[in-house]
């Protein structure tokens, strides 16, 4: 089995071909088709990595954009009436890997 170490939006996925994948937003429409560098390609027999795995590539496809969780922040202070509630939510894309090639 073919799988590649990827890095997206500063965190590291480990992927192989049909993998859904959700990564910080990239802004890319729904449909297109986006390059992601690789870092390491592992194949049945080698491991791929430094400047050869950087000829590799991997192909994912956009499938959506959407919102993650909502989270909430709360901030107290005792004794003084300090309180403050913030929330948020990350915009995410949401990928499928269509392709890896070990470019040579």
């Amino acid at each position: 089995m073919v799988y590649a170490i990827v890095k997206t939006g500063g965190h590291q996925e480990k992927v192989a071909v049909g993998d859904i994948l959700v990564v910080n937003r990239l802004g890319d429409k729904p449909g297109a088709t986006v390059d992601l560098p690789v870092i390491m390609l592992v194949d049945g027999k080698s491991v791929v990595t430094g400047s050869a795995a950087a000829k590799a590539s991997v192909k994912a496809q956009v499938l959506n954009e959407e919102r993650g969780k909502k989270i909430t922040i709360l901030k107290y202070k005792n004794k003084t009436g300090y309180r403050r509630r913030q929330g948020h939510r990350q915009e995410l894309t949401r990928l499928q890997v269509t392709e890896i090639t070990a470019g040579k």
